[in-house]
């Protein structure tokens, strides 16, 4: 469904004519119109226990159809958008805001995992070594590009959530 939503709004805005005469230009805009969703999806008004049920759904989904995790892959990123829609929505709900980290990790959108890692707090033992992961490879990131200052801020960010095996040759490189 949104694949099909996603190439009709594209087809439709590459349909457009453009035809001129003279110094006159003269635009036609053909638009396609989608057959109406559901009247909570329609408003995008949905509770935050709905996005985070959604969201749980698309990941499991996204599980079976992809064999790697990324972002930009259809279920995965409507999995990380409705989990950000509910931590947003109840932005005091440890859960959501927990879930919506480990999709970033899990998907390796490395920063946006970073940063709600640390926003996050305390973290469980489980949480520590997704955020740890996500530093590690902020840090490794950084020190390719050869910014060797972001990657020792992102290293020691990670050591203090896990002190692990990646961390340590990072900081060694340091």
């Amino acid at each position: 469904m949104k694949k099909t939503l996603i190439v009709s709004v594209i087809l439709g805005m590459t349909t457009m004519a453009f035809a001129q005469t003279g110094t006159t230009t003269t635009t036609t805009t053909t638009t396609q119109t989608q057959p109406a969703a559901p009247a909570t999806q329609a408003t995008g008004q949905l509770s935050a226990e709905q996005y985070f049920a959604r969201a749980q759904e698309q990941a499991v989904q996204a599980e079976v159809a992809y064999p790697v995790a990324f972002v930009d892959r259809t279920l995965w990123k409507a999995a990380v958008t409705d989990a950000s829609m509910a931590a947003m929505a109840e932005p005091d709900n440890r859960e959501y805001r927990s879930y919506s980290a480990q999709l970033y990790t899990k998907t390796q959108w490395w920063i946006n995992a970073y940063n709600a890692w640390r926003e996050l707090g305390e973290l469980t033992e489980a949480e520590r070594d997704l955020a740890a992961l996500s530093a590690a490879k902020l840090g490794y990131l950084a020190l390719q590009r050869g910014d060797r200052d972001t990657a020792r801020t992102y290293v020691t960010q990670g050591m203090q959530w896990r002190n692990t095996q990646s961390l340590q040759d990072l900081m060694r490189r340091l």
